[in-house]
């Protein structure tokens, strides 16, 4: 669950650290003590339901505070009711940090009136590659992965990431806000990176091209087709030079045939920027 952390009675925060997983906040009895204006709810992922995040966020706004989160589980869960309801209260609800950091893709969007968004693809998870691009420099997967959890890169159980699940949670959050359809993950053909070994990725970067985590996504219709995946990609595919904690995501809209956005190995505070840039589009309407 989540943690109260210090703060002024204009905001109020949520996240899971140093708090014991048996505790159970009356979240909406905080917000009102607190007499809170904005949530920012930084608690961990939870890849079956959003849990608790879609309960701090709905009581948030049921009490009248904005609320801001960096869990992706709240958009692919429970996007149209938290929006419909941010809505009804007049307040905003913001997620700018749960895909690509702070960069801004959703914000973009919103200034992009009129666009139909066909398609996207790109590398997402910073974790499976900065593994790959270790693995390419003699490492062992084992190795890679414990460089990565080293450099605080990969959690100590980097289930999620190595297995693909949150790049695919951010695919089926590109998809169900900027593609205005909701989609399950089970939706979504999913494979990590767990299967590769080291002489393949070694002998991939050296001849056709390097593995990458790739998510897709195709809107045809009322339909997306999407997949999260490792692929070999061409040397003259910019994907083939993401390395590190970069990020890339190219978009394919009705307009602009082409839009690509990279982010070239952030730092801790992108994130924390994300949620500062929703504070201010909060308080400014």
């Amino acid at each position: 669950m989540g943690q109260t952390l210090p703060s002024t009675s204009s905001g109020q925060a949520l996240s899971d650290k140093n708090i014991k997983h048996d505790q159970q906040p009356d979240v909406q009895s905080w917000l009102q003590s607190a007499q809170a204006n904005i949530l920012f709810e930084a608690t961990s992922l939870n890849v079956q339901n959003g849990q608790p995040a879609v309960d701090h966020i709905r009581a948030a706004l049921t009490h009248g505070a904005h609320a801001i989160t960096a869990n992706k589980g709240p958009i692919v869960h429970a996007y149209r009711e938290l929006r419909d309801l941010a809505a009804a209260r007049g307040k905003r609800f913001l997620f700018e940090s749960t895909v690509m950091d702070g960069v801004p893709i959703f914000s973009l969007f919103h200034q992009l009136p009129a666009i139909h968004l066909h398609g996207f693809h790109g590398i997402l998870n910073s974790t499976t590659n900065v593994i790959l691009s270790e693995m390419e420099n003699s490492l062992t997967f084992d190795e890679a992965l414990q460089k990565a959890q080293s450099l605080g890169i990969a959690e100590t159980d980097a289930t999620h990431d190595i297995d693909g699940y949150d790049a695919a949670v951010k695919t089926a959050a590109l998809i169900t806000v900027l593609m205005d359809i909701p989609i399950r993950l089970e939706e979504i053909q999913r494979e990590g990176i767990r299967g590769l070994n080291a002489e393949a990725v070694r002998a991939a970067k050296k001849e056709a091209g390097p593995y990458k985590l790739v998510c897709r996504a195709k809107k045809e219709g009322s339909k997306v087709t999407a997949t999260v995946r490792p692929e070999q990609i061409p040397q003259t595919d910019p994907m083939s030079r993401i390395s590190g904690t970069s990020s890339y995501i190219y978009f394919e809209t009705d307009i602009f045939p082409g839009l690509a956005l990279t982010e070239e190995n952030p730092g801790l505070y992108a994130t924390a920027y994300g949620m500062l840039a929703d504070f201010v589009r909060a308080v400014n309407g």
